[in-house]
């Protein structure tokens, strides 16, 4: 990894760099979307087979109700058993995220409440590149469920029975080898056998980030998940724990990006050397190579204040404190998920620990935190309001009405006087 001050030029360059837009990303999800809203299934037929190789025709574009409970037998209980903690912890969560309904009396005769709908179909992105994420369908199918969400249709181009048995203990039963740019056109438009849904939730790829907020403008999703990023900020610590931490997030692509923050030169020597140490140890095919050449780095900062005020800026996806506690939370204002002290390794909340990792990348924490059951639920108002509430309003709202020159809306309360 490379060492580098952080200065402002430097500053300035990471953060103007994940502000361009991807427009080659764009130009093929774009392709891939128009094909898609044509031909629909023939479509998602011939892109499947060009760029994960799979001939759908021939494997079956749905997985079928057998395969999900054959997926279920052929797995260890260790990883039924590991699955189902996860579940746990992250329904616990979900369920106290989720946003209540409400009443309120605003003024005699006059009463606004809230009502909680759940969204009525979703799509579940399940990246299924060199590793099929089965903890990905955790993060978005539990809190859908906790929501109440009736309808849940799962995408992954190459589900494994790890994942298969996941869903089977989930009750899920939708399951499409669909993947890429092409899986989000189908799950937005709809084709011959695929569903339109109301939301796509779940990260994916550059390509699969650019589908998703170029077709945003007909259905909603959930929020721009593309490449890992992770952040460390430490002036001591333990130097093995903090390149292994770097490294878990680096190897999720070949563009993730892994930062240290440091005061300390010493530091950031004994990081960089166990990095080396321990990237020896992995497969060479692992793309932690990659991404820790072009994405991964250890920055120097003059001073604590300097390395909070830059991490606040690019707003990770991940960031670890690892040597401190809870009072120096007052410091930060944006991150996707922050891990606090020497044990929380970041791979326990990628799992198990309840908090959701489908996370804002690409500066997005500066705008929203990250997935959760309010983002499967409508919060929609309700407005109650009698003759006395009438009465005590009318005459204000025929003034704001008659000084914007909405007539009808003037009208609209003159007629009930």
């Amino acid at each position: 990894m490379r060492i580098l001050k952080l200065t402002g030029a430097v500053e300035k360059r990471l953060l103007d760099a994940r502000e361009r837009r991807d427009i080659q990303a764009e130009k093929v999800a774009a392709k891939i979307i128009a094909d898609v809203r044509r031909r629909g299934d023939a479509a998602l037929f011939s892109w499947t087979q060009k760029l994960d190789g799979i001939n759908l025709p021939r494997r079956r574009m749905w997985v079928s109700q057998r395969e999900i409970e054959e997926a279920q037998k052929s797995v260890s209980a260790d990883f039924l058993r590991a699955v189902k903690h996860a579940l746990t912890n992250v329904r616990k969560v979900a369920e106290k995220q989720l946003p209540r309904n409400w009443s309120i009396e605003v003024e005699p005769g006059v009463s606004v409440a809230q009502m909680i709908r759940p969204i009525e179909t979703i799509g579940c992105y399940i990246p299924g590149g060199k590793s099929t994420l089965l903890s990905t369908l955790v993060m978005t199918a539990v809190p859908a469920q906790a929501a109440g969400v009736k309808r849940i249709v799962v995408v992954c181009a190459r589900p494994n029975n790890e994942m298969l048995a996941a869903a089977g203990i989930l009750g899920l039963s939708e399951i499409a080898r669909i993947g890429g740019a092409q899986a989000i056109a189908a799950l937005a438009y709809g084709t011959e056998t695929i569903p339109r849904v109301d939301k796509i939730f779940g990260p994916g790829n550059r390509f699969v980030t650019a589908a998703k907020q170029l077709v945003s403008h007909g259905c909603a999703i959930d929020l721009p998940a593309g490449p890992t990023e992770a952040i460390v900020i430490a002036s001591r610590g333990n130097a093995r724990w903090i390149a292994a931490d770097l490294l878990a997030q680096a190897e999720h692509a070949p563009d993730a990006g892994s930062i240290l923050v440091t005061t300390s030169v010493r530091l950031a020597r004994d990081v960089r050397r166990e990095v080396a140490e321990q990237l020896k140890k992995m497969p060479e095919a692992n793309s932690a190579n990659i991404s820790l050449k072009t994405a991964g780095m250890i920055l120097l900062a003059a001073s604590a204040d300097a390395a909070f005020h830059f991490v606040n800026r690019f707003a990770p996806e991940h960031l670890s404190l690892p040597q401190a506690g809870a009072a120096v939370l007052e410091q930060i204002s944006s991150a996707g998920t922050v891990f606090i002290g020497p044990w929380a390794a970041q791979p326990l909340g990628d799992y198990a620990s309840g908090s959701n990792h489908v996370l804002p990348t690409g500066g997005w924490a500066r705008r929203r935190g990250g997935l959760s059951a309010a983002d499967f639920v409508k919060c929609i108002s309700v407005q109650t309001i009698g003759r006395k509430g009438f009465k005590r309003l009318a005459g204000d709202v025929r003034v704001l009405a008659r000084a914007e020159n909405l007539l009808a809306h003037e009208n609209a309360v003159a007629v009930r006087e």
